[in-house]
């Protein structure tokens, strides 16, 4: 959008180029179905396989341990569905945080309505969980862990090699959502020690609708959709080529950037706190200051009105956000920040602004100049209120 200042990355990323000229590619030269055994098929067959591989190389893993899914939602479901639902509800046991994406949490929540044991684990101040807690957690019966790798509204980078290591010990599944690391953090299954990994192309400067799973070999999973002999039969249908062609380039190229841009981002957003808390006297930035992503800060204002700050934003031309975006219209206050001890006063008072590739300090310090013009409108709304 011409003129406007995105800070909103977390909750999508534009298309970069290339993963645009790719995807054009796919819908012209590789319309054909892959499991068609002429030309076009067999086209559209090789740039799945290439895709595949990117997505492979990109974690450090087999390109048959990639399962496709419509996103990182799709892929969290699959892994805690698939994993619980292959064994007895009465002796299958999940452990989780209490500061998850919806997509975990919802469905732990189906879970346990199926008569599935589910423990949520809490978290510190700064949003960490402790690994002492998830070794003290595991029963017997326990068949899943799944702790995600970077929060998606504060930025916390959780222990999960580290639990991992706790979770193979123990014999039990490590699963983790790392929609927020992969295109910034160093994102190695085998490093990690995790059995399943979710991540999301539109996060990444790909397409929306399309995400993957990374399954470790052998490890079993019942589907949740049934049909075809599609992604080893987890999950069936007509493959989204040009969709899943858009993640592999899209994989391919933050890696290739990820070590200079995880820098730049991370002075981008040194000079976003410093600023903040030159311009907003007692401003709150919650979260972790070292165990903390390049690109996510997360700020209570004193006495501010987050929503009204995000609507004036706006209207100067910047994108923020309150949170997630995939909670945005919910009354409720964020999950997270309540998890990490904070009152609803100052959920209410917290904007999200996250960074990307095209973010520059430019664009962080006319950021600056204008919330503090907001921040004191809001102000006066308050106190007028």
């Amino acid at each position: 959008m011409s003129g406007m200042i995105y800070l909103d990355y977390c909750a999508t990323t534009p298309v970069d180029p290339k993963v645009r000229e790719a995807m054009q590619y796919s819908l012209e030269a590789g319309y054909g179905n892959p499991s068609s055994m002429h030309s076009a098929g067999r086209e559209a067959a090789r740039l799945i396989d290439k895709s595949r591989c990117q997505v492979a190389d990109g974690i450090g893993c087999e390109p048959e341990e990639i399962i496709f899914t419509s996103g990182a939602t799709e892929a969290d479901n699959l892994a805690l569905l698939g994993v619980l639902r292959s064994k007895l509800p009465e002796k299958t046991h999940l452990i989780t945080s209490a500061i998850e994406h919806h997509a975990v949490l919802h469905t732990a929540q189906q879970l346990e309505r199926e008569g599935y044991a589910v423990t949520y684990l809490p978290v510190n101040s700064m949003g960490l969980v402790d690994p002492g807690t998830v070794r003290e957690a595991i029963r017997p019966e326990t068949a899943l862990i799944s702790i995600m790798m970077v929060n998606n509204e504060m930025g916390a980078i959780e222990p999960i090699e580290q639990i991992g290591r706790i979770a193979r010990e123990a014999g039990v599944l490590m699963h983790t959502d790392a929609v927020q690391a992969v295109g910034l953090l160093d994102v190695q299954v085998n490093k990690l020690n995790v059995d399943m990994l979710s991540l999301s192309a539109h996060k990444i400067y790909g397409p929306k609708g399309i995400g993957a799973l990374y399954v470790r070999k052998n490890t079993r999973l019942s589907p949740l959709i049934y049909g075809g002999p599609q992604e080893r039969s987890l999950r069936p249908g007509t493959e989204n080529v040009p969709g899943i062609v858009g993640l592999g380039t899209a994989l391919e190229l933050v890696t290739e950037h990820k070590p200079e841009e995880y820098q730049r981002l991370k002075r981008v957003r040194d000079q976003l706190i410093v600023g903040l808390n030159n311009c907003i006297p007692g401003i709150l930035i919650n979260g972790p200051e070292v165990e903390a992503a390049p690109h996510i800060v997360s700020a209570s204002f004193p006495h501010g009105d987050a929503e009204a700050m995000l609507l004036r934003l706006n209207f100067a031309g910047l994108a923020v956000s309150m949170g997630s975006a995939c909670n945005s219209k919910s009354i409720e206050p964020s999950h997270v920040l309540s998890s990490m001890g904070l009152g609803r006063e100052h959920i209410e008072s917290t904007l999200r602004i996250s960074t990307g590739y095209p973010t520059t300090e430019a664009e962080i310090e006319r950021f600056l100049m204008l919330i503090a013009e907001i921040y004191q409108a809001s102000r006066i709304d308050y106190e007028l209120s």
